[in-house]
């Protein structure tokens, strides 16, 4: 097969890296990709934004099959345009992708299949309306922009002057732009959190291992929400009496769903959850693989996975089953001084060829004179593998103290205390 990625990330060149490494893969595109997927793949300049453009790079190229990464193309139609054109691409329709691109649609959809989530205290497009209701809640609450906002639309808050602030921020001062237009205030839940991800072919649908990303900027949950600050992935995390609680009362029941409401999902689905003391509660849908979560789960994936994508862009998942290594994966993100906030691009990479025992995805890097230089917040994944989440991460933030860059800043908690979330 030749196979178009379309992203330019961390989670983009993870793709990249495995589907290199599968046999039924001859050629790789990566649309626009960066300098350091530039050594896996052909990258091709594109906007991510541009769905006809999009569109007409790969009816350029001929691939067998294209697979997106980032969600902003799913949200505007990217499935659509495709599939208007007989070009194979894996992913929700505009209308599916709906789950990710509104909060508001989402939380709508849970109430009326009865999938567990927060209670919601309102949806909201009045500021003052958002502002009031602050007097009614029990805290913490959850307040969340209706829109993309890049991982950074949500805040956890015991404090109604920090919520205040960022409802301040979302509808009046417009930090997000269109995304901020509307709000959910909702319950705080309490309990570990799972990523869960499956592939779905709109009716049959094939789970990924599990994982778990870490949101905060800073050590022990602390700071502002970011896009992802690392992840990891082991057969602990998860029992098998749960993820059959997660697949029969969250899983079926949205797959279901939307298929009878005229939206059948195909593609990638993932099921952020909270494991409360009362079972899985869905925190947020997004429609598409997660990033860092994709980074620690290549490291485990142990398939073919251009051959289980195609069959799910077919619709014929089938006897179709994804093997994963028993061994467990960390991924640590390093990213840029001041990032998420005010970030600062620029800065020198030195010690990447350093790295060893573990693999290096680029995801905010250019390339100038032969040095990598910082270009956006998250710059470099670094993901390892080991027989226990503790001799991965080691290995992980080996690698990590090799790598410099002026600012650079990094979790140092991914993985300590991992643990089991739930026996069922």
């Amino acid at each position: 097969m030749k196979v178009l990625v379309i992203g330019g990330g961390g989670r983009e060149h993870a793709l990249v890296w495995k589907l290199r490494q599968c046999a039924s893969v001859e050629q790789v595109w990566c649309a626009p990709g960066n300098d350091g997927i530039a050594q896996d793949a052909e990258c091709m300049a594109a906007d991510v934004g541009n769905i006809a453009a999009l569109a007409e790079l790969a009816g350029k190229l001929g691939p067998d099959l294209t697979i997106v990464g980032p969600e902003q193309p799913l949200v505007l139609g990217i499935a659509d345009e495709f599939a208007k054109r007989g070009l194979p691409l894996l992913g929700p329709s505009c209308d599916a992708a709906q789950l990710e691109g509104s909060k508001v649609f989402a939380k709508e959809f849970m109430a009326r299949h009865n999938i567990p989530t927060a209670a919601p205290y309102g949806i909201f497009d009045s500021a003052v309306d958002a502002y009031t209701s602050l007097c009614e809640v029990d805290w913490p609450v959850v307040v969340k922009a209706d829109g993309l906002c890049g991982g950074k639309g949500v805040l956890v808050t015991s404090s109604p002057d920090e919520a205040t602030a960022f409802i301040e921020r979302l509808m009046e001062k417009k930090e997000f732009g269109g995304a901020g237009c509307r709000v959910i205030i909702e319950e705080g839940l309490s309990g570990p959190e799972i990523s869960y991800i499956v592939l779905t072919d709109g009716e049959r649908f094939v789970p990924l291992a599990a994982s778990r990303d870490y949101k905060r900027i800073f050590d022990g949950d602390n700071g502002p929400n970011t896009g992802g600050m690392g992840a990891i992935s082991s057969d602990d995390l998860l029992s098998t009496e749960m993820e059959t609680v997660i697949q029969e009362k969250v899983v079926r029941p949205t797959i279901t769903g939307m298929a009878r409401s005229g939206h059948g999902y195909r593609g990638f689905l993932y099921f952020g959850l909270m494991m409360t003391q009362t079972g899985p509660k869905v925190l947020e849908f997004n429609c598409r693989l997660g990033d860092p979560e994709t980074q620690a789960l290549m490291m485990r994936a142990d398939f073919d996975l251009a051959s289980a994508a195609q069959a799910a862009t077919t619709g014929d998942l089938g006897k179709l089953e994804m093997r994963w290594s028993p061994k467990a994966s960390v991924c640590i993100v390093l990213a840029a001084d001041g990032y998420p906030r005010k970030m600062k691009t620029g800065a020198k990479i030195t010690g990447l060829q350093r790295t060893t025992d573990c693999a290096v995805f680029h995801a905010g890097t250019k390339m100038t004179d032969g040095c990598y230089y910082v270009s956006s917040g998250r710059v470099l994944s670094i993901a390892s593998g080991g027989e226990t989440i503790e001799e991965a991460r080691v290995k992980a933030y080996a690698a990590a103290s090799q790598i410099s860059f002026e600012g650079m800043q990094y979790r140092k908690d991914i993985g300590r205390q991992a643990g089991e979330v739930a026996h069922g």
